[in-house]
């Protein structure tokens, strides 16, 4: 089975794009390397010993990625590429509705040309938005998203249930993902953003090796135990291996629209995260408490019930193992 995987050099895409190669699929990955790097690719070939087919292709492109169709025999397509920040996404709404809505659309278009209907999308937490509890159950109805990021995830959500109305062909697969972090256990791949991180973790590290001064946590007087935003991490092979689940969930089932958290079930304030991540490398980190960041939601946790009883997955790895794979990832990549 030939699977296209957009995004796939990315942070969870690289980790997905191994365990699929791992488990006999062949890949090809659409990458415009905005947020990574052509060096993944490698380290991939290291990891699993096998080759991927890689087009270095914007997925808004439709002409390009009408050829990439063309040139291969797809079965089916796990998207991941868009833009990812909380609080960028604040800054920059119009980049982040125009990227994350017309990639999605340009690939459901051409999908539909080649007649390739069964898809695995990288949607978010963000798409409950803010409820009552902060446990979300897939079952919830959306809340009023904080953030133009979670916006993109809510609007695609619906243009795929959408697309499943006018054509009952699909199999669309929706996996709504909490808060990955963690790296490979090779150290070879793992998540070091171009530029200034968006995401806490990468921030962490590249604070731990010194190449910023100092972390600051966004608010410390949110109605939590520690004042702290709390968070639903799970480690990214955990994540990966979902994705494997759902692709093997879709050649199994019918035809339809089916929705998966993919979390741990436990919340974890920020400051947590960070004391563990001194506790278990031995280290100090230097951080502050700042101002609330906006479009932070105070508390947001998963109910992963549904994907263990009917993907049977559900995660191995702990809070410890996220943060020692984090940081060993990020000492091998400093000392290349």
């Amino acid at each position: 089975m030939r699977l296209l995987v957009t995004g796939g050099t990315g942070y969870i895409g690289s980790h997905t794009v191994c365990e699929l190669l791992d488990q006999g699929y062949e890949v090809v990955i659409v990458d415009n390397l905005y947020n990574s790097k052509i060096e993944v690719l490698d380290s991939i070939k290291e990891i699993t010993g096998k080759d991927v087919k890689f087009y270095q292709v914007d997925v808004c492109d439709k002409k390009l990625l009408n050829q990439i169709f063309e040139e291969n025999e797809i079965d089916g397509v796990i998207h991941f590429a868009g833009y990812k920040a909380v609080g960028e996404s604040v800054k920059k709404p119009l980049m982040y509705y125009r990227n994350n809505l017309d990639s999605t659309l340009t690939l459901l278009e051409v999908m539909s040309e080649h007649n390739v209907k069964n898809l695995v999308f990288s949607s978010s937490a963000t798409v409950y938005g803010e409820q009552e509890v902060p446990k979300c159950v897939e079952t919830m109805k959306k809340g009023e998203t904080t953030n133009p990021y979670g916006e993109t995830k809510t609007v695609i959500e619906r243009i795929l249930e959408d697309v499943y109305v006018s054509d009952h062909d699909w199999k669309i697969t929706i996996l709504r993902y909490f808060n990955p972090v963690g790296a490979h256990k090779s150290g070879l791949i793992g998540e070091n953003p171009n530029g200034i991180p968006n995401n806490l973790m990468p921030y962490i590290l590249k604070v731990s090796v010194g190449e910023l001064e100092k972390l600051t946590i966004f608010g410390n007087d949110y109605d939590t135990p520690d004042g702290t935003c709390i968070r639903d991490y799970i480690h990214v092979v955990d994540l990966a291996k979902g994705h494997l689940a759902a692709i093997d969930h879709a050649i199994k089932n019918d035809a339809g629209v089916y929705i998966y958290n993919l979390g741990t079930g436990t919340g974890v304030s920020v400051t947590e995260m960070v004391t563990t991540f001194e506790r278990v490398n031995n280290l100090k980190l230097n951080y502050v408490y700042g101002e609330r960041r906006e479009g932070d939601l105070p508390i947001i946790y998963s109910d992963a019930t549904k994907a263990e009883k009917e993907l049977g997955w559900k995660t191995t790895k702990t809070l410890e193992d996220m943060c020692r794979d984090s940081y060993e990832f990020m000492l091998k990549e400093i000392s290349k």
